[in-house]
């Protein structure tokens, strides 16, 4: 009877412990933007703020007067406030700073002071969120202040509108963190009804306040304890789930009978409003706890099941598990006494599957054990410099470490990594007759076998020959040798810078790297020693040839004659008639609009006549974080590449200028675009080199960290 569960008489907790779970939830707040002048008009002061937590940068710069486009420019150096740092030649990045209501409220805000001036006419900005990563804009567009009154009406143009002048106001006391309305509200107060003065005098926008909702996702902290009893009295194992997640919970769950946990549903008795899912599971409601925090559930399981499997589920269409895994709690088998928690038995567990692996499972969890030393190392590294208690002795002994590590984690793939020669080798009759005959590694179109040894086959420097290609061609035969399989080429079309990451006309093959026919003779050359070439095509962004009537270059010329439609509405300097953007803005060039037809279209055309004409045998993807990875599917099954990577390039995380031990969410950003684009590409790992380049620099700069762990490579490999 499942009412009598509870009331069993049971022996103590053989063991249990706690999981942490971490929700996504959103809350809505406000940004709040203030323009306010000084009693004697010669002094005026910007003030944006935010109420809710994170950690929030104003990504800002400056529109001048005689700009006819919309493009930014570093503001004059007495504007910037202490604590910015300059982004390239166009825009300042200044934190804000956490302040507190006469109420008690928390909000962060900057205050940007100047002298006003017809030479500034509006200053630009967004917002980032550095905890998340995440960018807010206006309407999709940059937030836009106007400084003078005679500005052109635009849709992200904040406060009064153009020819009215409004009231200082007040900036509003931050009554709550999460505002509840749905709506945009502007929030603009007038005090004034003096009409339009032209470029003159009194040009100048008077004071005004605006406030603006925003929607952010947040991490919620939660938990879910289970503990495990045995009955003394129908000898069945009792799981008490408690949580404190509000709301209704169900508990998605089925038990196991050996190490492959696969599910099933247990008999009965259940719990009430218990119901039966897919023949595989049972679902059951946890009941409200009486204190109101949480819920609670009791489960009952036979001898017969060594694990019990569950997931959660909230809101309907959210679900809860364990970093990607079910939940899992093995039970004592007939015969065994655990007494202890999870951990202890999951050890336990580890040790009898590794005695049984072969030789290629050791070689795998060897590696695991040396992955987990080198994050040892690493987060002892940054911890001695937060602390400044150890030498630099006891720096570069670490580091020496962390090469041992690497050197050996790199030897054991070498020799695991499959050969393809057609050597005969020589085995004994036994063992002939014991295995198996080994199969060719499976090949996908876009990832290759997984087993590619990538060579990036030029530097920043690499153009300033003229005849690069030539030069490479000599090399490889030796890259082959080293064990290079794949080699990743320069961006091949006419570019405006002579790096080609500006690239201008696409079907235009003589760059600053050579001519046509000599990258022709270098891609035959490397098919020659059996390696695969890699072009590399940068899709998000084109430089425009000509310019339209307003002076924007946004007309494109050559075989790919597009017009302002390929370039996205929202690109915040170059006037696009497109559709919003669906990734981050590449400010130096039009970003090109991927969702149009006939954009797609003609990029399918010119990357196929690519692979026939040149022989690329797959693509390195540039800035694939400037739009959605779904269209890079589109891509990669038009032109079905052997190998595929793309560059999605993101700063880490770092607090008070330190970087953070935890990097999941950037490495989950990475993911997430290859999940976006259906596994068509794999992605670099910007993740891992992100934070040796961290380490690095903490130890004494990058040349000596790079050029020592290479000694060791070399060490490795034999040269």
């Amino acid at each position: 009877d499942t009412d009598t569960l509870e009331s069993i008489q049971s022996s103590d907790v053989i063991f249990n412990q706690t999981h942490p779970i971490n929700r996504i939830e959103l809350v809505e707040g406000k940004i709040f933007v203030r323009l306010d002048q000084g009693n004697d008009l010669k002094n005026s002061e910007l003030i944006v703020g935010c109420n809710l937590p994170g950690k929030w940068i104003l990504h800002w710069g400056v529109s001048r007067a005689d700009d006819i486009g919309s493009e930014w420019d570093q503001p004059p150096r007495d504007m910037i406030p202490a604590g910015s740092i300059p982004i390239k030649d166009y825009a300042i990045e200044t934190p804000l700073k956490k302040s507190s209501s006469s109420e008690g409220d928390t909000f962060h805000e900057v205050r940007i002071g100047f002298k006003p001036s017809d030479e500034i006419s509006a200053i630009n900005f967004v917002l980032k969120d550095e905890e998340t990563g995440a960018w807010y804009q206006h309407k999709g567009r940059d937030f836009k202040v106007p400084l003078v009154n005679y500005l052109k009406e635009d849709a992200n143009l904040l406060g009064p509108k153009t020819g009215l002048s409004s009231s200082q106001g007040d900036i509003g006391q931050i009554s709550n963190v999460i505002l509840k309305s749905e709506s945009t509200v502007d929030k603009v107060q007038e005090n004034s009804s003096e009409s339009e003065s032209p470029k003159k005098e009194n040009s100048q926008v008077e004071g005004f306040n605006v406030e603006l909702s925003l929607t952010k996702e947040v991490t919620v902290n939660n938990s879910i304890s289970v503990s495990v009893r045995k009955c003394s009295e129908t000898a069945k194992y009792l799981l008490d789930l408690e949580t404190d997640i509000p709301g209704d919970v169900f508990l998605h769950w089925g038990a196991s009978r050996d190490d492959l946990r696969i599910w099933e549903a247990p008999p009965a008795p259940h719990p009430p409003q218990t119901v039966s899912f897919k023949k595989t599971a049972l679902r059951t409601q946890l009941k409200s706890r009486g204190s109101g925090e949480g819920s609670s559930v009791q489960v009952s399981l036979g001898e017969e099941f060594s694990g019990f499997l569950f997931v959660l589920k909230i809101n309907q269409n959210t679900w809860l598990n364990n970093n990607g895994n079910d939940f899992y709690v093995p039970l004592p088998t007939p015969g065994s006494i655990i007494i202890g928690n999870i951990e202890d038995q999951s050890k336990v567990v580890k040790s009898e599957v590794t005695e049984e692996t072969s030789e290629e499972e050791s070689n795998s969890a060897f590696t695991n054990e040396i992955i987990n030393e080198i994050r040892s190392l690493v987060t002892g590294i940054s911890s001695v410099k937060r602390r400044k208690t150890k030498s630099k002795e006891a720096q570069e002994t670490i580091l020496q470490e962390i090469e041992r590590l690497a050197a050996e984690a790199y030897s054991i793939f070498r020799t695991s990594v499959p050969t393809f020669s057609e050597e005969v080798i020589v085995e004994s009759e036994v063992a002939l007759e014991s295995e198996s005959p080994e199969l060719p590694p499976k090949i996908c179109s876009g990832t290759g076998t997984g087993y590619e040894i990538v060579c990036q086959g030029f530097n920043w420097e690499s153009n300033k020959s003229g005849r690069w290609y030539m030069e490479l061609k000599e090399k490889a035969e030796e890259l082959s040798s080293l064990g290079f399989t794949v080699i990743w080429l320069p961006p091949p079309t006419d570019s405006v810078s002579p790096e080609g990451y500006m690239p201008r006309d696409l079907y235009n093959l003589n760059s600053r790297y050579g001519n046509i026919e000599e990258l022709k003779d270098v891609v035959k050359t490397f098919h020659k020693f059996g390696i695969k070439v890699l072009g590399d095509a940068v899709l998000n962004h084109r430089c425009a040839q000509h310019q339209n009537q307003n002076g924007i270059w946004n007309i494109f010329g050559g075989r790919l004659n597009w017009d302002d439609r390929a370039v996205v509405a929202d690109d915040p300097h170059f006037q696009g008639r497109g559709n919003k953007s669906s990734g981050d803005n590449f400010h130096a060039a039009p970003n090109i609009d991927h969702s149009q037809d006939f954009v797609r279209k003609d990029i399918k055309e010119w990357l196929c006549w690519l692979r026939d004409e040149i022989g690329y045998d797959g693509w390195r993807l540039d800035f694939v974080r400037g739009f959605w990875g779904g269209y890079v599917k589109d891509y990669m099954d038009a032109t079905k590449p052997y190998f595929s990577v793309g560059e999605y390039w993101d700063s880490l995380s770092y607090t008070y200028g330190e970087m953070d031990h935890n990097q999941d969410a950037h490495r989950q950003r990475i993911v997430d675009w290859i999940s976006a684009a259906g596994g068509s590409a794999g992605a670099f790992d910007v993740t891992t080199k992100g934070i040796l380049h961290s380490v690095s620099t903490q130890l004494g700069g990058f040349n000596n960290f790079s050029s020592n762990l290479l000694s060791v490579y070399r060490n490795v490999l034999g040269e």
